[in-house]
């Protein structure tokens, strides 16, 4: 990576937040109640904070009373049968919904006014469930759409083509390539997206995300559709894009065997709200996450 684009990896950590009608405080002020701190992150502010979030949908309960905040290095799972709104929160953290009511912090600011390029700028990107790519593009611009916001130059630069646009365009097509590398798709910069594998697509998809250098990393269901061999490389990949950019990662994924092995905290939703959260080892005993996925007393009424 270019210099000053790598970031230095800090062992992860997981937070939690309290509901406000709980506690008396700055809505800014972090929260660092938590069964599951370590000690090397109790003093670092959370990247993400969420406060008693929840949005309504006619008179559906979506999502209500979620209360979470991730610490800035952290691998984090958020998991749940299908409908449990996982994806809704997801949409709800980058602005494709507005929540009927709640606080989200993103490194201590409240993003209640951003829409959804302007929390993307703020430092939030994002995976879909559903591969968006733009497939008439080559694997290479689709990248470098993910670097826009980093062009430094004018309208009249790029129209006239003077010197500075050509350097601005030249460290980006450098910077796109380092991204490409990191998941070995180099070697297919100038194919058109759609005609990659579909677990090529996969990893091109988080490698734009990365090009809008976020702070957080939002994953839904990245090993959807994907064989055990490319299920291992992009569990690999995870643990090298927090180690390589210093960045937390909050995924939803159905692969459990995936979110065990590589996430430390993790976040069980069912019907729209919170019914579990902790370490792998906490999640698989707990009896309510049990229940969830295989009804009571393991499927049995």
């Amino acid at each position: 990576m270019t210099s000053g684009s790598l970031r230095v990896l800090n062992p992860p950590g997981v937070w939690e937040a309290k509901p406000d009608a709980m506690i008396k405080r700055d809505p800014l002020v972090p929260i660092t109640r938590t069964s599951y701190i370590p000690e090397r992150d109790a003093d670092k502010t959370p990247i993400l904070e969420c406060i008693d979030l929840g949005i309504t949908f006619g008179g559906l309960k979506a999502v209500d009373n979620f209360n979470l905040a991730i610490g800035r290095t952290e691998i984090a799972g958020l998991i749940g049968p299908n409908g449990a709104g996982k994806t809704t929160i997801f949409n709800l953290l980058t602005k494709v919904y507005q929540p009927t009511h709640g606080t989200i912090l993103l490194d201590g600011k409240e993003i209640a006014n951003m829409n959804t390029a302007q929390v993307n700028r703020a430092g939030i990107a994002r995976t879909f469930q559903n591969i968006r790519l733009f497939h008439n593009q080559t694997v290479l611009d689709n990248v470098l759409i993910g670097l826009h916001n980093e062009m430094d130059y004018g309208m009249g630069s790029a129209i006239l083509h003077l010197p500075s646009y050509w350097r601005a365009e030249k460290i980006a097509r450098d910077r796109a390539m380092e991204y490409l590398t990191l998941f070995h798709l180099e070697q297919h910069a100038d194919d058109l997206a759609g005609s990659l594998p579909y677990g090529a697509q996969r990893r091109l998809e988080i490698a734009r995300a990365l090009a809008t250098n976020p702070s957080l990393l939002l994953l839904d269901e990245p090993a959807a559709g994907m064989n055990p061999s490319e299920t291992a490389e992009l569990m690999e990949n995870i643990g090298k894009i927090r180690d390589t950019f210093h960045i937390a990662i909050l995924l939803i994924e159905h692969d459990m065997s995936l979110v065990m092995n590589i996430c430390e905290g993790i976040v069980v939703l069912n019907f729209g709200r919170i019914i579990a959260k902790g370490s792998p080892d906490d999640i698989r005993s707990n009896p309510a996450v049990i229940e969830a996925y295989l009804g009571r007393k393991g499927g049995k009424s």
